[in-house]
């Protein structure tokens, strides 16, 4: 959703035709034994070369079965993957490719695979690469078993001086804490590990578990480091480290009141802990907007400009809506009580997001994930997504079922969870949730907006796309509809989905997935292939039913009015106001009941003129028509009125971002002409900033801005 997907872009289609191409050729000699292998001395020759020139790709595969038993020989390279030569018992040797591993922010190359790293890999595959060699290609972080040098089962020709394996429980932490240190704190947990297997003392496991679970913490692995607190505090009165630890790992795991309860325990066991007030009170603030929903926009728009990637400190509030089944639509979210227009149906922070800088002159995170199957070619930081979600679902398992759950289409997931006390993350589901669920963002919707009231009228109509993207799982599960009575909004990677209209209890949450423009019925259908369905909102059913003829007059008298609108001609104005009024006329049904799409945005840019010709009196007339075409029922708000006879919205319609603008140029049209309608107006402009921004604060602030709109008439 909002995606920038180029699938259809003539100077990418070559890409995805020389891509399926190769995964042809790959697929069909799958089964075969290698030929024409290169020695061991040229591969290791050619990769150390490749590793000091910074070059090379890799395209395609093919699966072999059973499992390795590897040892790198060479040091690591980074590219989309982690890189390095690796051989067998037997010395043969080929590239072994780790993908979706830690950023090397996160983790270095290094350290993941240094050179001597002895490690089995669990129904490898090989990978035909663009240089035409072959390649070891990992994509489950699962299938990956890393052994220490210590461990038995490293062959004995692999192994180093073993005078170690006697070490008592003491010597193996020392070994852990200088790891620590180094800030290598994998290589830590390794030990610290191996000194819990070597029999030690209460004492000794007690501390050797508060240990580990810092070194956990420090990798994100939140679920293991509250095992081993938790385990730490069995026997033992809770120490200070530990409580504290424990509310790092529940915060993360925003299990918000948990990690409340802790921090209360640590206040009164230990009142000196000034961090422990700290962490209480941030801690407290999550809880509130978690059951309350109590946000501060404005703070959340400060956070999300400085800070970058823009990862706000915010909880999610759930609001009035549960998620139940929804026929054939599979699961959907739906009111639970009366709500108002404008009213907070959900505010999500993302479980993963990931940001483009589009401010960047460079966009190096702008990648393209071609995907063969679907013929589909995105642009942007999905890659990074799938990438992201691996590794947090790998480190913390009690998350995997927020994105499991999700829907996956025709993909059917493994039948496990953890192998070898591994937990199991399928890659290729994740990409296929990420697929369909996945959706783009802007910093936030309210940049967005500015930049769209500054564009020109050809402008108004194209479809935002955007590089940055994240998955939110409640929003997820929000179904499609045209005419939808939902609007999504993102701060950051906070997502506020408000209500467009009124809606009585059990009614079902929609939001577009696609923008829906005037283009016919065929051209919008195509857009949901990509989900599996077709839509049948009113519009659509509307648009199906017409005969071509007249959505082919429909769109010559748009031709038409898009031509005069571009000559700017005064006199033009006339033939415009006769178009739109014979372009209503080839709609069959009210326009309250199925917005009149090919009318709205030609109405908007006619309100524009009657305002640039100082016409107050048509400048309301032809809003209330904008609003009127696209579903909005108005009492009290034509000229002429009897006096004090107030302006009500007693149908909302769909709702656009322009019609903040409308609502603002009708207040100022009104204190001309009305002035006790003016105030109403204003009212109704921040509701629908509210709801198509995410919140009202900021707008005095943004349309003090737009000085165009200040100009009243």
């Amino acid at each position: 959703m909002n995606t920038h997907d180029v699938s259809d872009a003539p100077q990418f289609t070559q890409l995805l035709l020389k891509q399926k191409q190769n995964l042809r050729d790959a697929q069909s000699r799958k089964g075969q034994q290698l030929k024409g292998r290169k020695s061991r001395e040229e591969i290791i020759l050619q990769f150390r070369f490749r590793l000091m020139m910074k070059q090379g790709r890799a395209d395609c595969k093919f699966n072999l079965g059973t499992y390795l038993l590897l040892r790198s020989i060479t040091p690591p390279d980074r590219m989309t993957a982690i890189m390095a030569i690796v051989e067998d018992e037997n010395r043969d040797v080929l590239m072994l490719q780790l993908y979706y591993q830690e950023e090397e922010n996160e983790r270095a190359a290094e350290e993941v695979l240094e050179e001597g790293t002895v490690l089995i890999v669990k129904e490898p595959y090989l990978k035909l690469m663009s240089d035409g060699d072959h390649g070891i290609r990992i994509d489950h972080l699962s299938d990956v078993i890393y052994f220490p040098m210590y461990d038995e089962r490293v062959p004995k020709c692999w192994q180093l001086r073993l005078a170690e394996c006697n070490v008592t429980a003491s010597a193996w932490k020392a070994k852990g804490n200088d790891y620590f240190n180094e800030s290598k704190y994998h290589a830590a947990i390794g030990y610290y590990t191996k000194a819990l297997d070597c029999s030690p003392t209460v004492e000794e496991a007690h501390t050797l578990r508060l240990n580990r679970s810092l070194a956990f913490l420090k990798t994100k692995q939140f679920d293991a480091a509250l095992s081993d607190l938790e385990s730490a505090s069995t026997n033992l009165k809770p120490t200070e480290k530990a409580l504290f630890r424990k509310t790092q790992a529940l915060y993360n795991l925003q299990r918000y009141r948990e990690c409340c309860e802790v921090l209360k325990i640590l206040r009164m066991e230990y009142p000196s802990n000034i961090a422990a007030k700290r962490e209480l009170t941030r801690a407290v603030n999550r809880l509130a907007e978690q059951e309350k929903g109590g946000y501060l926009f404005k703070q959340l728009y400060l956070e999300a400009t400085k800070l970058r990637p823009p990862h706000l400190d915010h909880s999610t509030y759930v609001g009035p809506v549960s998620l139940r089944a929804s026929g054939s639509r599979g699961r959907g979210l739906f009111t639970t009580e009366a709500v108002k227009a404008g009213d907070l149906l959900l505010c999500e922070k993302a479980f993963v997001h990931a940001f483009v800088d589009t401010r960047k002159a460079d966009n190096q995170d702008v990648a393209l994930l071609i995907n063969a199957e679907t013929n589909s070619i995105t642009m942007g930081s999905q890659a990074e997504l799938i990438r992201m979600i691996v590794q947090k679902l790998y480190l913390n398992p009690s998350l995997a079922a927020v994105i499991t759950d999700l829907h996956h289409g025709s993909y059917k997931p493994v039948g496990v969870s953890n192998v070898d006390g591994t937990p199991v993350v399928d890659t290729f589901l994740i990409e296929r949730i990420i697929s369909l669920n996945c959706f783009g963002c802007p910093l936030s919707s309210r940049e967005s907006h500015l930049h769209v009231v500054e564009d020109e009228m050809s402008q108004r109509m194209k479809e935002e796309q955007f590089h940055s993207c994240g998955i939110w799982p409640m929003a997820s599960y929000i179904n499609h509809c045209c005419y939808s009575n939902a609007r999504r909004a993102f701060i950051g990677d906070m997502m506020v989905v408000r209500a467009t209209r009124d809606l009585a209890p059990d009614t079902e949450i929609t939001f577009w997935y696609q923008i829906p423009v005037a283009n016919g019925y065929d051209k919008r259908q195509k857009k949901f292939q990509h989900w599996g369905f077709k839509c049948d909102c009113t519009m659509c059913q509307d648009d199906q039913t017409t005969k071509k003829s007249v959505l082919a007059k429909r769109q010559g008298l748009r031709a038409d009015a898009l031509k005069y609108f571009q000559s700017g001609k005064r006199t033009d104005v006339a033939k415009i106001e006769i178009i739109l009024a014979t372009m209503a006329d080839t709609y069959t049904q009210p326009a309250f009941e199925v917005p009149h799409l090919s009318i709205w945005d030609l109405q908007l840019a006619l309100t524009q003129m009657y305002m640039q010709q100082k016409q107050p009196v048509k400048v309301i007339d032809s809003a209330l028509r904008v609003l009127a075409s696209l579903g909005y029922v108005i009492d009290g708000g034509n000229l002429p009125r009897a006096s004090g006879t107030p302006m009500v919205v007693k149908q909302w319609g769909l709702m656009m971002d322009r019609l903040i603008e409308r609502w603002v140029l009708l207040s100022g049209a009104y204190r001309l002409v009305a002035p006790d309608l003016e105030a109403q107006a204003e009212e109704y402009a921040r509701i629908s900033y509210r709801i198509c921004i995410g919140e009202d604060e900021a707008f005095d602030e943004t349309y003090g801005k737009l000085s165009d709109l200040n100009a009243r008439p």
